[in-house]
């Protein structure tokens, strides 16, 4: 298929993401796959990394290493850890840098936020680029109107808070504004790798975590995120729900 034909089925199907898998470049990978959006595609997504992968297996494709899946896409290769009850990809390197004071302010005024909500913020690159904003807590995460914000005036734009102490899950995450032209993504696992590795990068990734999003769209996404070594792994439940041939 054609970059045209592929980008107009994802317009069609008028899915979150929609995956091409394709014959790997890189000897190492068992795979390669191409992620569209319905209106351009993505260098690299999380929930489309690991249902492809899910589906590639599904599809009776075999792995050069046992319970390690490798995945090409445009930021590289990937690596999955399918050996347990919930598959996760290793969390890509990511660049953290300041978010520039005037879209600091631009935010906070779309959001309706009080600046002193605002714990810390930064610009985050692990191939799509992340506008985030800290908030002092998951209630405060969940009081934003997504109406406020749309896409393509704002981009990637993610807000995360801390539930108290002793809750079930650790942080609400929301994705607000995102490329599929939705008001709000259920769930994120690009965002969540982003802020984890920011995390970690100043020092304040300290234990695993559950991450929860999708909370005000009925939707329970929960992301797992388990620290192994050296490697930060995004972890989530898959299901096959559909099926079936395709004639184009």
């Amino acid at each position: 298929m054609t970059d045209t034909e592929m980008q107009a089925f994802a317009a069609w199907t008028n899915l979150a993401e929609t995956t091409f898998l394709l014959p790997p470049t890189d000897p190492a990978a068992d795979y390669a796959v191409r992620i569209f959006t319905p209106g351009r595609e993505m260098p690299f997504a999380g929930h489309p990394t690991l249902g492809s992968c899910a589906a590639w297996l599904h599809a009776g494709g075999v792995a050069k290493s046992q319970d390690t899946v490798w995945q090409e896409c445009q930021i590289g290769l990937v690596e999955i850890d399918v050996a347990g009850d919930v598959s996760a990809f290793v969390a890509p390197p990511t660049g953290v840098a300041p978010l520039p004071q005037a879209d600091q302010t631009r935010l906070i005024q779309a959001l309706g936020l009080d600046p002193a909500q605002v714990v810390r913020c930064a610009q985050l690159d692990n191939g799509p680029v992340w506008q985030v904003l800290e908030l002092q807590s998951a209630a405060d995460v969940l009081a934003i109107d997504a109406a406020r914000v749309a896409w393509p005036t704002f981009v990637a734009l993610g807000v995360v808070g801390p539930y108290p102490d002793g809750s079930p899950v650790d942080y609400e995450v929301r994705n607000l504004a995102p490329s599929s032209g939705m008001s709000e993504d259920p769930i994120t696992g690009s965002l969540n790798a982003a802020i984890v590795q920011w995390m970690h990068a100043e020092g304040r990734l300290i234990r695993d975590l559950t991450m929860s999003q999708g909370t005000l769209m009925g939707r329970e996404g929960r992301v797992f995120v388990r620290r192994s070594g050296d490697q930060i792994k995004i972890g989530g439940h898959v299901q096959i729900l559909i099926e079936g041939v395709l004639t184009l």
